[in-house]
This record gives structure tokens, C-alpha cells and sequence, in this order.
């Protein structure tokens, strides 16, 4: 019997084909088939000659071009994939419907089951082909050194040839070279990347759009100039006062300004003069004021570092005989009892013009610091605009020419 047993090759066969089916059962229970996602997987468009050779281009819509993609194959082959060794591809032989190109997926190098993208299909627009050209601006990033402004930048070419959908070419606004300044101190040239811009001041995507430049690309030459504060002088000669009033000072505002140019020019300057006829005032009785454009003024080469500040206040106070004027700022006034409950603010914000009256000797050695000014709120007791007089002690013998009002407002506290 145990003879017979062990010369049966059908038994034996039995068993090797058990044991094999066993060791089968064990290892998928131990290293199943099972699946992962990877999201994100760029598409490769292969064969794109096939639409371009006929004087067409082509669009990815829908953002077709970035899948999903899903791997079945054991868990111990799955756990070292990743995403990056998935190949995606649509190749442009396979389009049907003139928009829908099939994605196939291959992960080279690995033993999977299968894999299937989402979407299927890349959808594509097909169009006509357009060329056009644009004039490159440049616009930059960051800030250059202390002591020195961005003189001027010229991209290089300064015009660009692009191809592309006609949709895509006809869409774009202006192309822009971009480039980062931050830290320069010296004439340089850099390396742009060029942005396509639509009428919304959208980017547009440039990977549908060809273009000229070659593997030069475009550069940037950048101008830098070096900066310095120059004093600015006002010739006062063509200022005279009416008669019975003297011109008690003229004073300007800024008094220096900073401008830009190159080392050599800067080096010679030693101020920036703002001629008489500029800010000529005949028999003037009363405080004057003449804003001055300064542009006009600047030596050759140079231009002003901050443009918007072009202006200058000059400004002219006259005193009659007998008299001396000071300007109050609003911000010396002692404010009295102010309610607990309301914040003031001055109407105007500016300073006051006072005239004092009284003994010459007095008047020369009177000092607006030492006129302590204030205002008195016990009588106002509610939000509201006013305007109420400024209590000014004066040394004896000293009076005011005109009493001094001021505007204020009280608001609630929140």
C-alpha cells in the first residue's frame, strides 16, 4: 500500500499543484495587489508635427495636461513608485474627434499590474497658426543700494516675435521683461524672463506660445546713477514790502533736495540756485507764498531721485514798522478742559501768523517759544466744528495787531 502510494505520479502531481496553489494563497495574502493615486502627472504631447505642419497650432484646454493617475500592482512594487517615475503621454497620431488626443501611461522599470490616467484624453483646440510682434518693456523688482537709482533700463532685443493659437496671440496685451535690482551699486546686464500679459493684466500661460529669442533669451541693461543732497538757494533780490512794512524773512521748503547723476557731474555741484525772477513779489504787505518747479533748475545730467518732489515753497513774511510776526504751530497750543468724552482736531493744521505790537527793544528779544498759547474748552460740551480765540500772554507793553481765531473740531470717542 505505502509502495503503491508513493510510485503514483497522479498524487504526486496532485500535490506539487496544491502546494503551488498554497504558496499562492500565502504570498497574496501577505503582498496583495492593490492600488495608489498619483495626482499632479505632467502630459508629454509626442508627434505635435502632425498639427504644426499644416500651418496649425494647438491649445491644451481644460487643464487636460496635469492628471491623475492610478497603479495597481503589488504592495511591496507599489511602495517604491513614485511619482515622478510615471511617464504620461498623448501622442498626436491618435487624435480623434480634432480634440481629444488618448493618454497612455508607462512606469518604466517597475512591475505593475496596470495603470489608468483622469482624464482619458487630452483635449486639445485646434487653430489657425498667427505670428506677431511686440515691443518689449522692461519693469524691476527690489531696490538698488543706499547712495544710488535706477538710472534707466533697455531690454535687449527690444521687440519680440511670437506664434502660437491665433486665440492665444491675439489675446496677449504687452510682453514684459522682468528683472530683480536688489543690492546693485554698478551698471550691469541681466538676464530677463519675459511674462505675456492680456488686457486684464492676466498672465498668460507660455507654454503654448513660441517665440524668437532663441536660447539667448532676453537681457536687461541696467543704468544705475549715484545720488547726493544739494542745498537749494533762493536769490530774494526782486522781493520788496509796501510801504510802512518790512520783509521780515523768507524761508524755503525743502532746503535741500537729492538728485541723481552720474559721479563726475554730482562732484561739481555745489548748490541748486532758484533765480529772483522766479519768486519776484513787489510791495507785499501781507504773508506771501510762490511754489517753485525746481526741475528747470537742475544742472545738466542730473534729475531729481523722488520726480513727484519737484516743488518748492518759498515763503515771504512781512512785518509793519513797529511790529514783529511770528508763525504759531497749532501743535504749541496748551489745550484747557477738554471733555472726557470728545477728541479735538485742528480745521486747518496749520501754523498761525501773529503780529505783535510794541517797544522795538522788546520785539527784538521777544521769542515764540516763550509765548505760551492756549485755548479754553469749558464752554464746549459737544461734537461740533468751531472756531474760537487763541489766548496769547504778551510781555507788558506788547499787544496783539489782530485777535487770533482758530478753527477746531470735537468728535465723540469711539
Amino acid at each position: 500500500m505505502k509502495k503503491s502510494l508513493m510510485n503514483n505520479l497522479g498524487l504526486k502531481l496532485l500535490a506539487f499543484l496544491f502546494a503551488l496553489l498554497l504558496w499562492l494563497i500565502v504570498v497574496n495574502i501577505d503582498n496583495p495587489i492593490t492600488d495608489a493615486t498619483f495626482d499632479g502627472i505632467p502630459v508629454t504631447v509626442e508627434h505635435p508635427e502632425i498639427i504644426t505642419q499644416d500651418q496649425k497650432s494647438y491649445q491644451i484646454i481644460e487643464n487636460t495636461d496635469k492628471i491623475s493617475v492610478t497603479v495597481y500592482a503589488k504592495r511591496s512594487e507599489l511602495e517604491k513608485i513614485k511619482a515622478e517615475d510615471i511617464v504620461a503621454t498623448a501622442d498626436m497620431k491618435e487624435l480623434y474627434l480634432e480634440s481629444q488626443v488618448p493618454i497612455q501611461i508607462e512606469i518604466p522599470g517597475f512591475d505593475i499590474d496596470s495603470a489608468s490616467a483622469n482624464p482619458r484624453n487630452l483635449q486639445v483646440k485646434i487653430e489657425n497658426n498667427k505670428s506677431n510682434t511686440f515691443p518689449i518693456s522692461v519693469t524691476t523688482t527690489g531696490t538698488v543700494r543706499d547712495g544710488y537709482v535706477l538710472g534707466g533700463v533697455q531690454a535687449d532685443p527690444e521687440r519680440i516675435n511670437v506664434n502660437g493659437p491665433e486665440s492665444v496671440i491675439d489675446s496677449i496685451s504687452r510682453v514684459v521683461a522682468e528683472v530683480d535690482i536688489t543690492g546693485l551699486s554698478h551698471d550691469t546686464t541681466l538676464d530677463a524672463s519675459v511674462v505675456y500679459y492680456d488686457s486684464d493684466n492676466s498672465e498668460i500661460n507660455p507654454e503654448q506660445i513660441g517665440n524668437n529669442l532663441g536660447t539667448t533669451g532676453v537681457k536687461v541693461h541696467v543704468t544705475l546713477y549715484q545720488t547726493a543732497s544739494i542745498p537749494v538757494e533762493v536769490d530774494t533780490s526782486g522781493i520788496t514790502a509796501a510801504s510802512g512794512y518790512s520783509v521780515a524773512d523768507v524761508t524755503w521748503t525743502p532746503e535741500e533736495i537729492q538728485i541723481a547723476g552720474e559721479q563726475s557731474v554730482l562732484e561739481g555741484i555745489e548748490k541748486i540756485s532758484i533765480p529772483a525772477d522766479a519768486v519776484e513779489a513787489q510791495d507785499i504787505s501781507q504773508r506771501t507764498e510762490r511754489t517753485i518747479d525746481i526741475t528747470s533748475y537742475l544742472p545738466e545730467g542730473t534729475r531729481l531721485v523722488d520726480e513727484s518732489g519737484n516743488n518748492v515753497l518759498v515763503t515771504i513774511r512781512v512785518e509793519k514798522d513797529g511790529t514783529k510776526s511770528f508763525d504759531l504751530p497749532v501743535g504749541s497750543i496748551t489745550v484747557n478742559n477738554l471733555d472726557e468724552n470728545l477728541t479735538l482736531n485742528y480745521g486747518e493744521g496749520e501754523d498761525l501768523e501773529i503780529h505783535v505790537r510794541g517797544p522795538q527793544e522788546v520785539l527784538d528779544g521777544l521769542d515764540i517759544s516763550e509765548i505760551k498759547a492756549s485755548i479754553d474748552l469749558k464752554d464746549y460740551k459737544k461734537a461740533g466744528e468751531y472756531e474760537l480765540g487763541v489766548d496769547i500772554p504778551l510781555p507788558d507793553g506788547c499787544s496783539l495787531e489782530s485777535q487770533i481765531k482758530i478753527k477746531i473740531t470735537l468728535e465723540e470717542k469711539e
